[in-house]
C-alpha cells in the first residue's frame, strides 16, 4: 500500500501530507463490480485510488443508469469531496471497474487539508477540473454522437482506463450504461465486428481500433 501510495501520489503531494494519508487513510481492496457507493448513501469517505479503476454512474427517477466517467489509478472522485464538504447524501453509484484498491480518507480531513497544505487544495481543483471537462464530454456525446459511436467510444474509453483491450463485460452490461437496451448493443456490436472495429467473444469484446 505505501508504495503504490508513493507511486501515484508522491510527486504530488509534499512528505507531511503523504504521512498524515498514511496515518488516517483506510486501506480496501474491492472487486469488479462491487458498489463502493450507492446514491442516498452518507458519505464519510473520500477515495483514492491506488490501483484499478471505479466508474461513476447516475440514475434517473425510473432507476435507468447512464456513466458519467471513470476513475483512474493516481486520481479521486471530485462529486465525492463535494457532497462531503456539505455533508449531504450521495446522488452518484460509484462501482469497481475492476479489482481495485482504495485508500479510503475521512471526510473531516478534507477541508482542514484544503488550508492545511496548497498541493492538496491544488490536487482536488484538478481533480474538479478534470471532471467537468470529463462530465462535458458526456454530454457532447449524449447530444452529437449517434450509438454506435458512442458504443465504440465507450468500449475505447474503457480499454484505456483498464489498460487492456480486452473488455469483460455481457452486452446486458455495457447497455446498462449506455441506458440503452441490450438487443440495440448486440446488433451494434455485430456491425463493428464486421467492420473490422472490434473482435467478440463470449462474454469479451477485443477492441481493436483504439
Amino acid at each position: 500500500m505505501q508504495q503504490a501510495l508513493e507511486h501515484h501520489y508522491g510527486y504530488l503531494f509534499e512528505p507531511e501530507l503523504l504521512e498524515e494519508i498514511k496515518s488516517v487513510g483506510l486501506y480496501k481492496k474491492v472487486n469488479q463490480g462491487e458498489v463502493l457507493m450507492a446514491i442516498g448513501d452518507t458519505v464519510t469517505n473520500m477515495p483514492l485510488l491506488l490501483k484499478g479503476a471505479i466508474k461513476i454512474l447516475r440514475e434517473d427517477e425510473g432507476g435507468d443508469e447512464l456513466l458519467l466517467y471513470f476513475i483512474e489509478r493516481g486520481d479521486t472522485c471530485a462529486m465525492t469531496f463535494s457532497c462531503c464538504l456539505g455533508r449531504n447524501k450521495s446522488e452518484i453509484r460509484a462501482v469497481a471497474e475492476t479489482n481495485a484498491e482504495i485508500l479510503m480518507i475521512p471526510v473531516q480531513y478534507m477541508e482542514l487539508w484544503m488550508g492545511k497544505y496548497k498541493s492538496w487544495q491544488k490536487f482536488i481543483l484538478d481533480s474538479y477540473q478534470a471532471r467537468m471537462k470529463e462530465l462535458l464530454e458526456t454530454i457532447d456525446t449524449l447530444a452529437f454522437l449517434k450509438m454506435d459511436e458512442r458504443l465504440l467510444k465507450h468500449l475505447q474509453d474503457k480499454a484505456k482506463v483498464t489498460q487492456d483491450d480486452l473488455i469483460y463485460a455481457t452486452h446486458q452490461e455495457i447497455a446498462n450504461d449506455l441506458n440503452t437496451s441490450r438487443v440495440v448493443v448486440s446488433r451494434l456490436l455485430k456491425k463493428m465486428e464486421n467492420d473490422g472495429k472490434i473482435k467478440l467473444f463470449r462474454n469479451q469484446i477485443k477492441v481493436l481500433l483504439l
